[in-house]
């Protein structure tokens, strides 16, 4: 079953993140372990999806959060978003939750590079009910066509 799990997390970590306009890793807290590959899906100029896939704790989390919010704060480098949408870890048990998102992020401006920061808080709904406020990332991100 676990291998199952695997190859299913790795086709559709490859499949999904071949079209994304932003790919690199994500540190700190995650669904599953303190490492993901992030990446970026653009819903036009001012909305997104923030996707995460994490392999850890032997297990595989996916987070998939709507960036509803997308809008510059200074000038054309600084950016903060606001999001929410749903994060699963495979596992035994398997736990399915929703978290929100907050962050500042940085687009340099003659390199192809997105560093940003956010904080997360989550509430896990199945296998059991909790909510957590600690989870806080840092991910750094390259930009493709840019």
């Amino acid at each position: 079953m676990n291998r199952v799990l695997w190859l299913f997390a790795s086709v559709l970590c490859i499949s999904c993140f071949s079209l994304c306009q932003e790919l690199g890793v994500r540190f700190g807290n995650t669904t599953a372990g303190h490492v993901a590959v992030d990446g970026v899906f653009s819903l036009g100029e001012l909305s997104r999806v923030h996707a995460d896939v994490s392999f850890g704790n032997n297990g595989v989390g996916i987070d998939a959060l709507w960036d509803f919010m997308y809008r510059p704060l200074s000038g054309e480098a600084f950016n903060w978003y606001a999001g929410v949408g749903p994060y699963v870890y495979f596992h035994d048990p398997v736990n399915l939750g929703v978290a929100g998102e907050l962050g500042l992020d940085y687009r340099f401006k003659d390199i192809p590079i997105s560093i940003s920061g956010d904080w997360r808080p989550s509430l896990l709904l199945i296998d059991d009910t909790h909510f957590s406020a600690n989870i806080f990332g840092f991910n750094v991100r390259y930009v493709f066509n840019k």
